[in-house]
């Protein structure tokens, strides 16, 4: 499941529905969450189920993120959505590895009244968006099975703390930065995808170019949109360009023709065994 750009759309929304899904992003993730009102939840689950149900199959991954387990809300969403398609939740305000256990059973279930193969339905986790949260990060390791991506987000960290505001020059603060690096730390300790937070700015290229690069510098993998807009310099930045893929592929080459190598000379400079495991994981995302 390639994991680059991952576009929300709201579940209620057809009109964005039609944009989005030609927009490029490696997943969509309809909505059923903070950008449907109250009084729209119904609807937008059962515009989301509509989908699901129709016969050609999408080019992107097919993401729910579902209503928080606190709102009452949780299991009605999943019993419209969970059926043939679906390839993943998404998780809002996540506490921690107990809830991906929870909604794995939940899953259980729901695949198996819908006569899908238990196990076919992944989980990816929104997971600082409260205090608690920031304190259960290193219970995502070893990752449970369905897990395959963890994320983060500021806004409702911020609510959460009784910020005035997380952003200073249009840069994160430093809570939300630690909230940032914390999220890749504890997705490297779990081995599931670094999914990078959204740039609610999305008539900001430049800004997101900026943001992306030094994203995918640190290591994360992917990142989240708000626009289809966005999408186009996403999969750019997050892709490896020829000039890396050739270069990684020198290094795999190198150490396939010596095996009992500890480093070698490649380019002019010393790689080793990190260089090489950053060179697989390279070739892995192309």
């Amino acid at each position: 499941m390639r994991l680059r750009s991952l576009l929300f759309v709201p579940g209620d929304s057809e009109r964005k529905f039609a944009r989005a899904q030609t927009s490029g992003a490696d997943a969509l993730i309809f909505d059923l969450e903070d950008s449907v009102t109250p009084g729209h939840k119904a609807a937008a689950r059962a515009h989301v189920a509509a989908l699901l149900d129709k016969a050609e199959p999408p080019t992107w991954s097919f993401f729910v993120r579902i209503n928080a387990l606190d709102t009452g809300l949780t299991l009605d969403d999943l019993a419209a959505v969970v059926k043939p398609g679906l390839d993943a939740i998404l998780v809002p305000k996540a506490r921690g590895a107990e809830d991906v256990v929870r909604f794995a059973h939940y899953l259980d279930a729901f695949e198996t009244k819908a006569t899908m193969p238990v196990g076919s339905v992944k989980i990816a986790v929104v997971a600082t968006e409260t205090a608690q949260a920031m304190f259960a990060l290193q219970s995502y390791a070893p990752a449970h099975p369905r897990l395959v991506a963890l994320t983060w987000g500021g806004e409702d960290l911020a609510a959460a703390l009784g910020a005035t505001d997380n952003r200073e020059g249009g840069e994160w603060t430093f809570p939300y930065n630690v909230a940032r690096a914390q999220c890749l730390f504890a997705a490297g300790a779990a081995g599931v995808t670094a999914i990078d937070t959204i740039r609610p700015d999305f008539r900001d290229s430049d800004g997101l170019e900026r943001d992306c690069h030094r994203s995918r510098r640190d290591g994360f993998l992917g990142r989240m949109a708000i626009h289809p807009d966005q999408v186009a310099t996403i999969n750019r930045c997050y892709a490896p360009s020829a000039e890396e893929i050739a270069h990684a592929r020198r290094i795999v080459e190198a150490f396939a023709t010596n095996p009992g190598a500890g480093t070698l000379g490649i380019d002019g400079k010393m790689v080793d065994v990190p260089h090489l495991k950053a060179a697989q994981k390279t070739l892995a995302s192309i």
